[in-house]
């Protein structure tokens, strides 16, 4: 028989959002500082904080990062006092980025040390199916099983239908750049290459599955892509339009006026791997097909450029 879980911390926004889109909310006892959807888990406790400033200049943001990884120091803090007199049963970490959450290794050194011990789950997908496969586990966890499965069929019947109308309408596929930081530019991995072509898009800068990489402009460039995503990894789609106009206004922005530039809010739909990453596919097959769904919600994209 499965223990039953009561209490559940979970240490990273995906997590956070998986455990909500089960129906599970009432479990949830400890967020992130960083957790902000849906809405009701604004009264959970928060038990991170970031060592580097998210509201500093992405340049700046970038070389705090860079300074705190030389040091070996972990670049989020756990409220320990705070995760103690929660008294969780089961903790929700990541072991795939020790820039996005609070590493792995941290959080299994406190689970241990918390009597009774909770069990530790870390989800670490790097593609669309892995994160259907963390969606499936933590139901089965929080002995879920039959919403993860419905919550899972939902999400690849939205797919389906984005590719059955691009199929049925042989629609082009354009050739796309999706820049997931802006100073210096990253080029977006992981689950982010398979939402563009799930969307009906070529991705030109990456390869699915692989970690962000920094690339040139001059990269960019060569790739030839017609149209430019930029969605910030933390950033919703105001902040977004700003890094977005920052990066088209400067000197070495040399792509050519004809390829259409889009600020995407990269917290909702592309930085969380977690059931939100299928509203970005929605998003972005709107962006490339137009003429065949809906318009796109100015809360999520805006056009920047043409």
């Amino acid at each position: 028989m499965k223990t039953r879980v009561a209490r559940v911390v979970a240490l990273l926004p995906s997590a956070t959002e998986i455990v909500a889109a089960l129906g599970a909310l009432e479990l949830l006892v400890g967020i992130t500082h960083e957790c902000d959807h849906p809405a009701q888990v604004a009264s959970r406790l928060r038990v991170t904080k970031s060592l580097v400033d998210g509201a500093d200049a992405p340049g700046a943001v970038d070389a705090g990062v860079r300074e705190l990884v030389a040091a070996g120091t972990s670049l989020y803090a756990l409220d320990e006092p705070a995760i103690r007199a929660l008294k969780p049963d089961l903790i929700l970490t990541q072991a795939l980025c020790d820039v996005c959450a609070v590493m792995e290794t941290d959080v299994r050194a406190l689970a241990a040390r918390l009597s009774p011990e909770p069990r530790v789950i870390s989800l670490s997908a790097t593609t669309i199916e892995g994160v259907f496969d963390d969606i499936a586990r933590v139901g089965r966890e929080l002995n879920l099983e039959d919403e993860g499965e419905e919550l899972l069929a939902g999400l690849r019947a939205r797919i389906r239908t984005i590719h059955e109308t691009l199929k049925a309408a042989r629609a082009p596929r354009p050739r796309v750049a999706m820049i997931e930081w802006s100073d210096p530019i990253f080029a977006g991995g992981h689950w982010v290459p398979e939402m563009i072509t799930r969307a009906g898009g070529v991705d030109v800068l990456a390869t699915a599955g692989e970690h962000s990489k920094v690339v040139e402009m001059e990269a960019v460039a060569a790739a030839a892509p017609e149209i430019v995503l930029v969605a910030p990894c933390g950033y919703g789609v105001e902040r977004a339009a700003e890094e977005a106009r920052r990066l088209v206004a400067s000197t070495e922005w040399n792509l050519p006026g004809e390829c259409a530039v889009w600020a995407l809010d990269g917290n909702a739909l592309t930085s969380r791997p977690g059931p939100r990453i299928v509203d970005g596919i929605e998003v972005m097959a709107r962006i490339f097909n137009p003429a065949l769904f809906t318009p796109v919600d100015e809360s999520y994209a805006r056009r920047i450029s043409r």
